[in-house]
C-alpha cells in the first residue's frame, strides 16, 4: 500500500467515508493503530559512560519511535496492511514524518503545536548496559483530539483497534478504556498494551487482547508471579472477567498466551541480545498478524515470539527482519498448560 498522509483538522478529507472492509471476526480484518505520543528515537553507542565526563559516540541512529509506530512497522514487515493515526508537532514532528515515509503503509497525521518528543537510548559497549530516557510529548487540543479519534474509530470498528503506549499527562487515564468500549460497540476488536492505571482501566472495559509483561501483571494483581503457571492463573482470571486473550511476556522465560481455548507457554529461543527496545511492540505485531491471518493460538504465539526474538538481535530501535522471523519460528517450543 502506498504511503499516504492526512491531516485531520475538520477538512473534507478528514471526514471521508471509507469503503466496506471485512468484519473484525473475519480473516483479513483491517488494523488501525493509535499513537498519541510518538517520538523520534535517538540511539548512541558509547564505549563507556563515566560520571561527569563527556562520552564520544561510536555510532548514532535516528529512528521513528513510539509503541504504536513500532507495531505498525512490525506489521508492515509481516505484510499486514494497517492504518496508523498519530500526533506530530514542530520540527521534530517533521523529522518523524520523514523517518516514517518508508516505514508505514498509511499514516493519518494530526499536527499540533509544540514539539514531538525525543527518546534517548545509550548502549554502553563495554558492559552491554542499556540506558533509556523517555521524553515529554505535546498537548493535544480537544478539538484536534476528537477529530483524530473519530477517524481512528471509523477504521477500528471494522477490524482491530490497537491502543498502545503512553498518553499525554493531561489526558485522562480512562481514555483507552473509553476507546475500548467504543471499538467494541462498533463491532471491532480492541488491543491494548499500556501501563499502570491506563492498563488497569482498559482491562475493566474488556478488550479483545492485552499484552502486559510480567512486571506489569504483577503490579496489576499485587503479587509476584515467578513461574509461567502462576502467570497463566492470573491471565485466566483476566480472561474470565471478559478479556478474550491475555499474552504476558516473560523475558528470557518466554511468554504465556491465555485464551478461551487454553493457556500456552512458549519458551524463549536463545539469541544474542543487542537491544530490547521494541521487542514487546514486535510481539504485539506478531500477535495481530496471527489473528488477522486466522492462525491457531499456538501458531500466533510462536509468530509473536519469533518477532520479539528477531528484534532483540537488532541495534537501537531497529525491528526484526522477515528472514529472522522465518529462521526463529521453527525453533520455538510451545506447551499447553491445564489452566
Amino acid at each position: 500500500m502506498q504511503q499516504q498522509e492526512r491531516h485531520h483538522d475538520g477538512s473534507k478529507q478528514a471526514g471521508e467515508k471509507d469503503t466496506a472492509a471485512p468484519s473484525a471476526g473475519q480473516k483479513g480484518a483491517p488494523v488501525a493503530i493509535l499513537t498519541l505520543n510518538p517520538a523520534v528515537d535517538i540511539t548512541y553507542t558509547v564505549p563507556q559512560l563515566i560520571a561527569d565526563q563527556k562520552a564520544h559516540a561510536l555510532s548514532t541512529r535516528f529512528d521513528p519511535g513510539g509503541n504504536g509506530i513500532n507495531v505498525g512497522r512490525g506489521l508492515k514487515r509481516l505484510a499486514i496492511p494497517a492504518d496508523s493515526f498519530c500526533v506530530t508537532a514542530g520540527e521534530t514532528g517533521h523529522l518523524l514524518e520523514r523517518l516514517l515515509a518508508s516505514h508505514l503503509d498509511t499514516v493519518h497525521y494530526e499536527r499540533v503545536d509544540g514539539e514531538t518528543r525525543i527518546n534517548g537510548t545509550i548502549l554502553e559497549q563495554e558492559s552491554g548496559t542499556q540506558y533509556e530516557v523517555s521524553g515529554v510529548g505535546p498537548s493535544i487540543p480537544p478539538g484536534q483530539l476528537d477529530a483524530l479519534l473519530t477517524a481512528f474509530l471509523r477504521h477500528a470498528g471494522r477490524g482491530f483497534g490497537v491502543l498502545t503506549g503512553s498518553i499525554q499527562p493531561d489526558l485522562p487515564a480512562g481514555l483507552y478504556a473509553d476507546l475500548v468500549r467504543r471499538i467494541r460497540a462498533a463491532g471491532g476488536r480492541p488491543v491494548v498494551d499500556a501501563h499502570h492505571d491506563v492498563l488497569r482501566l482498559a482491562i475493566e472495559a474488556c478488550p479483545f487482547l492485552v499484552k502486559p509483561n510480567r512486571h506489569e501483571l504483577e503490579t496489576l494483581v499485587g503479587r509476584t508471579l515467578p513461574t509461567p503457571e502462576l502467570v497463566a492463573e492470573e491471565a485466566r482470571h483476566l480472561q474470565q472477567q471478559g478479556v478474550d486473550y491475555v499474552c504476558v511476556s516473560l523475558g528470557s522465560a518466554g511468554a504465556v498466551l491465555t485464551g478461551p481455548e487454553n493457556s500456552l507457554h512458549a519458551g524463549a529461543v536463545e539469541v544474542q541480545v543487542v537491544s530490547t527496545v521494541g521487542a514487546g511492540d514486535s510481539m504485539v505485531a506478531g500477535l495481530l498478524a496471527g489473528f488477522v491471518r486466522g492462525l491457531s493460538p499456538a501458531e500466533t504465539l510462536r509468530l509473536a515470539m519469533a518477532c520479539g526474538g528477531g528484534t532483540v538481535q537488532q541495534p537501537g530501535t531497529e525491528l526484526f527482519s522477515a528472514e529472522a522471523v522465518a529462521a526463529l519460528t521453527g525453533k520455538i517450543s510451545i506447551r499447553e498448560m491445564a489452566i
